[in-house]
C-alpha cells in the first residue's frame, strides 16, 4: 500500500492515478477518515496527558481527603472517556486502513494510458509468427492425437479446467521446469520449492484479495490458508518483518509452485484448454531491491524472460501494459506475448510470461525494509517479481510451434536433454 502521509499530502495526484488505474477509490471519504483519525489522536494524547497530571498530584501528601475526592472523580472520567476515544481511533483506522489498501500504487510516467490490454504498448518482436504448409491443430486437438492430455478425467475427478497431464506432457513440464531453473541459477537466484498454501494476512500483504465475491483465490474452509495463485505471494511472505542489510540487496530468489484461481476467464477458443485453467505449474522470479535499483532490475528481469524463450525458439512480442491493464501493486509492468498458432483463426499472440516492479507497495506491508550503513532507521525495500516460465502456457507453445505435417511435435533442442527423445509422436 501506498504511504499515508503521502497520499494525504498528494490527495489529486492519487485520486487521478486511481482513475486512471480503473479502480476508483473515495478519496473524500479517505481524506474525511484520515482527519477524524488526527483529531481523534490528538483528543487521546491531551486525555492522557490530563490523566497522568492528576496522578502526579495525587501523589502530594499535603492534599486532603476533600482535595483529592474531585480529582478521583475526574480520574474516573477520563478513563471513561479515553477507553471510548480508543474504540472510536480504532474503528476509524480500521475504515481508514480498508480504503488505503484499495488504493493502488503509482504509476510509472512512461506507462501507455489506456483503460484495457488492447491499448498494451508492442515494444519489441523476436522472430517471425510461425508458418505451416499443412492445416495446422491447436494444442487440444495435438494432445488429443497425441494422447498428452485427460481433458475429460480430469474434470470428472476435480471438475472443469481440472485436467491429467499424461506420457510425454509430464516430461515435457519437468523438462521446462528444469530450463527455467538452471537459467535462474546462473543468473543468480536461489532456488526453492515453496508451500502451495499461505496465510490469508499474507496474501493481503502481498496485494492478493483472499474474500469477497471479486476473489480469485481458493481459501481452505475454517482456517486462516488459502491457495495460493502464485509463488509471488510465498517468496515475498518469506520475508515478512525482516530487516536487510544494504549490502545484502539486490537478493534474487526463485520459486516452484503450484498455481490456483478460482477463475478460468470467459469461454471461447483463446481461453481453450491449458490457456485458463485452475491449477498450473510455474516457476517464478522474486526480489528485493534498493529503490535505486528496482528499474534496472525489471529490465533485468524481462531479459531473462525473453532468453527463456529465445532459447526454445517461440516467436513472441514485448508490451509495456498500459493504466488501465495494471494490477493494484504494480508501477510498471511488461508482458512476453507469445505466438500460439492454435489461437483464433490465423493464430494469435497469448500472453507467457509478465514481469513487475511494484516499488515499496508490497514491503510497507510486508514491513521488509533495509538499513543503509550510518542510518538508523531502516528504508522500505522494493520488491519484483516475474513469471521465468508458466507450464501449461509453455506446453500450448511448444506444441503448436512446434507441430509437423505426420501430427507429431519436435522438442526444443534445449529440452532434449531432460525429456531424453527429439521429437513427440502418438502414445
Amino acid at each position: 500500500m501506498l504511504d499515508l502521509h503521502y497520499i494525504l499530502d498528494n490527495l489529486e495526484e492519487v485520486k487521478k492515478n486511481t482513475h486512471e488505474r480503473n479502480m476508483p477509490v473515495d478519496m473524500e471519504r479517505f481524506a474525511q477518515l484520515a482527519e477524524q483519525r488526527r483529531e481523534l489522536i490528538q483528543q487521546v494524547d491531551s486525555t492522557r496527558q490530563r490523566q497522568n497530571e492528576i496522578a502526579h498530584q495525587m501523589k502530594d501528601k499535603s492534599l486532603t481527603k476533600e482535595d483529592r475526592m474531585p480529582l478521583i472523580e475526574e480520574g474516573r472520567t477520563l478513563k471513561t472517556n479515553v477507553s471510548d476515544l480508543e474504540s472510536k481511533l480504532e474503528e476509524t483506522q480500521a475504515q481508514l486502513l480498508e480504503l488505503q489498501i484499495q488504493i493502488p500504487n503509482l504509476t510509472h510516467p512512461d506507462v501507455p494510458h489506456g483503460a484495457t490490454d488492447e491499448q498494451n504498448k508492442a515494444l519489441k518482436y523476436w522472430g517471425e509468427p510461425t508458418k505451416f504448409d499443412f492445416p495446422t491443430l491447436d494444442h487440444v486437438e495435438l494432445s488429443d492425437k497425441l494422447g498428452l492430455i485427460e481433458w475429460e478425467r480430469g474434470s470428472k475427478v476435480t471438475g472443469s479446467k481440472f485436467y491429467f497431464l499424461r506420457g510425454d506432457a509430464v516430461w515435457l513440464e519437468l523438462a521446462l521446469i528444469r530450463y527455467a531453473l538452471g537459467i535462474l541459477e546462473e543468473e543468480g537466484f536461489i532456488v526453492h520449492t515453496t508451500p502451495d498454501m499461505a496465510r490469508k494476512t499474507i496474501l493481503e500483504n502481498i496485494g492478493f484479495n483472499p474474500r469477497g465475491e471479486a476473489t480469485q483465490i481458493y481459501s481452505i474452509e475454517n482456517t486462516d490458508l488459502a491457495l495460493i495463485a502464485t509463488a509471488e505471494i510465498t517468496l515475498g511472505g518469506m520475508y515478512q518483518d525482516e530487516i536487510f542489510s544494504e549490502e545484502e540487496l539486490p537478493l534474487k530468489i526463485a520459486g516452484i509452485s503450484h498455481c490456483f484461481r478460482t477463475e478460468a476467464g470467459a469461454p471461447g477458443r483463446a481461453s481453450r484448454g491449458l490457456y485458463r485453467v485452475h491449477q498450473f505449474t510455474k516457476v517464478e522470479m522474486f526480489a528485493f531491491t534498493t529503490p535505486e535499483q528496482s528499474n534496472n532490475t525489471l529490465e533485468d528481469f524481462l531479459r531473462i524472460e525473453e532468453k527463456i524463450f529465445q532459447g526454445l525458439g517461440v516467436p513472441y512480442q514485448v508490451v509495456d501494459c498500459c493504466r488501465g491493464d495494471l494490477g493494484a501493486q504494480a508501477y510498471r509492468k511488461y508482458d512476453i506475448e507469445a505466438w500460439m498458432p492454435g489461437r483464433g483463426e490465423e493464430g494469435k499472440y497469448g500472453e507467457v510470461t509478465s514481469t513487475s516492479n511494484c516499488t515499496d507497495y508490497q514491503a510497507r506491508r510486508l514491513k521488509t525494509r533495509f538499513r543503509r550503513e550510518g542510518q538508523k532507521k531502516p528504508l522500505m525495500a522494493h520488491t519484483l517479481n516475474g513469471t521465468a516460465i508458466a507450464t501449461s502456457r509453455g506446453i500450448i507453445s511448444i506444441l503448436e510451434n512446434y507441430q509437423q505435417a505426420d501430427g507429431s511435435v519436435v522438442v526444443p533442442e534445449v529440452l532434449r536433454q531432460w525429456m531424453g527423445k527429439d521429437k513427440i509422436v502418438p502414445q
